[in-house]
């Protein structure tokens, strides 16, 4: 049976954003596995109730329905072992910890760099949603956590360390990509599919690193809809 992900779409369908999604996206490349995609939004709660959950991605595999982009990576190495993407033991612990940090440590300055260009990139009937949401988790409106330039400033100091393992290898987790590249790269193709503002300066490490990402697994990040497009 076809492999389902239910993948948060934007104004346009094709514009696929989300920071989680783009983890399990990057993950199914790295192991070859196709699948279909069901574009979902914010508010289509309803549609997701066979998977007993109310937000994306949600990875329907056969009669197996898995949440949660971190456990849809976790399954796919389970079921489909060759070409892991966490690996088990210490490489997992490890994955696990780079999740935490991108969530807590890197996530919110990017938010801070391209909140208007989300608002703006999301459908229209998801904005009240969306809104109300996020300035309830940030305490203030969305056009005073807007804040590019103090976000830029915030996510160069968090990914210092990123940057340093960059100057010693083509990717985060070695000579090919791996979990922790994808989990980073989600949220940085997340800015990237909706904003045109830069998150890092050119030709830096990361810079390098992002392009690169964009050319893996046959460029499927790379070709696909962005805010450029539209």
């Amino acid at each position: 049976m076809a492999r389902i992900l239910y993948d948060l779409c934007g104004r346009d369908e094709r514009l696929r954003f989300s920071p989680y999604c783009w983890r399990v996206r990057m993950a199914m490349a790295h192991k070859g596995l196709s699948f279909d995609t069901v574009p979902w939004r914010f508010l289509e709660k309803e549609a997701l109730a066979f998977a007993n959950y109310d937000k994306v991605p949600v990875l329907s595999d056969g009669d197996t329905v898995v949440t949660d982009s971190f456990e849809i990576m976790r399954y796919l190495d389970k079921a489909y072992p060759e070409a892991p993407v966490l690996g088990e033991g210490i490489s997992y612990q490890r994955a696990l910890f780079f999740k935490r940090f991108v969530e807590r440590s890197v996530t919110p300055p990017i938010f801070r760099i391209v909140a208007m260009d989300l608002l703006e990139a999301i459908d229209p009937s998801d904005k009240a949603y969306f809104r109300e949401t996020r300035e309830a988790r940030f305490g203030a409106r969305l056009e005073e956590v807007h804040q590019p330039e103090q976000g830029r400033r915030q996510l160069k100091r968090v990914l210092a360390p990123v940057r340093d393992q960059l100057r010693a290898s083509l990717f985060i987790d070695g000579g090919e990509p791996g979990g922790a590249d994808y989990l980073l790269f989600g949220s940085m193709m997340w800015a990237y599919s909706v904003s045109l503002e830069v998150l890092v300066d050119e030709e830096d490490p990361l810079d390098l690193w992002f392009k690169r990402m964009l050319e893996v697994h046959g460029g499927v990040a790379g070709k696909a809809t962005t805010i450029r497009d539209l």
